[in-house]
């Protein structure tokens, strides 16, 4: 196969691919059922048309027959007058006419039989256009279910989908917050064991702390001073003024 047959080909299988992809079996089916619908009409009319033509023989036979019945009359006359080459004649065009109505028997036969047979094929095209209505309703009506539920199984896979992504965002939320609890637990235990300085209380420093503690030694110191100072002048349980806690 050379390269523009191959090009070709593949063209047409990637054109026939999108247009499967695009056609909706239920717009074929009625086109398909319309022409059958417009190709039983034709045959319809062909009908009629080949029952036009009989009735038109038949009348033309008639007329004929009569035409001949009238020239036998007139021959029937023409011997009664004696006048015997006019009743020649008359019979003469008689058998002309005895021939064309023979001719019209064989042509009405003919036009009937096809009448028949046109009729008949009428009556099977029209089963087979009624029985083809039926299953296309039945196989668009299918088509449509199969459809939905096509539908029904996308919306189902997506929200699947989505659900998934939503209980991963979940449990990075969980995971985050259990993360942040877990931290807030370990400097509570920090803070409780003094590893961290709670920055909530009042600041102090190691230095003023001595500081405060030295002043609060010297304070008792001077009251245990001035006690002994006044053990020696004073009544022991008496204590002195300004002093004390």
């Amino acid at each position: 196969m050379g390269l523009a047959k191959r090009i070709s080909t593949i063209f047409q299988a990637k054109s026939n691919a999108a247009l499967n992809k695009m056609e909706d079996p239920r717009q074929t089916l009625d086109l398909s059922y319309e022409q059958q619908l417009e190709n039983l009409t034709k045959v319809k009319r062909a009908v009629a048309d080949v029952a036009t033509a009989r009735k038109r023989v038949e009348i033309q036979a008639e007329q004929l027959k009569s035409q001949g019945d009238k020239l036998a009359e007139q021959a029937k006359a023409a011997l009664s007058q004696g006048n015997e080459p006019l009743a020649r004649e008359a019979l003469t065009r008689r058998e002309a006419i005895a021939v064309q109505l023979k001719d019209l028997d064989t042509q009405h036969a003919t036009i009937v039989e096809q009448q028949d047979k046109l009729t008949q094929t009428s009556q099977r095209l029209q089963t087979e256009v009624e029985a083809f209505r039926t299953k296309k309703e039945t196989i668009k009506a299918t088509y449509t279910a199969a459809e939905a539920s096509a539908h029904i199984s996308e919306a189902v896979s997506g929200i699947s989908t989505s659900m998934n992504d939503a209980g991963a965002a979940m449990q990075r939320a969980q995971d985050k917050v259990a993360e942040m609890q877990a931290r807030s637990g370990a400097l509570d235990e920090l803070l409780a064991s003094g590893t961290l300085t709670d920055l909530t209380s009042s600041p102090t420093d190691d230095i003023q702390a001595q500081l405060d503690k030295v002043g609060a030694s010297s304070n008792i110191d001077a009251q245990l001073a001035a006690l002994k100072s006044q053990l020696g002048t004073t009544d022991p349980g008496e204590l002195p003024s300004g002093q004390g806690a």
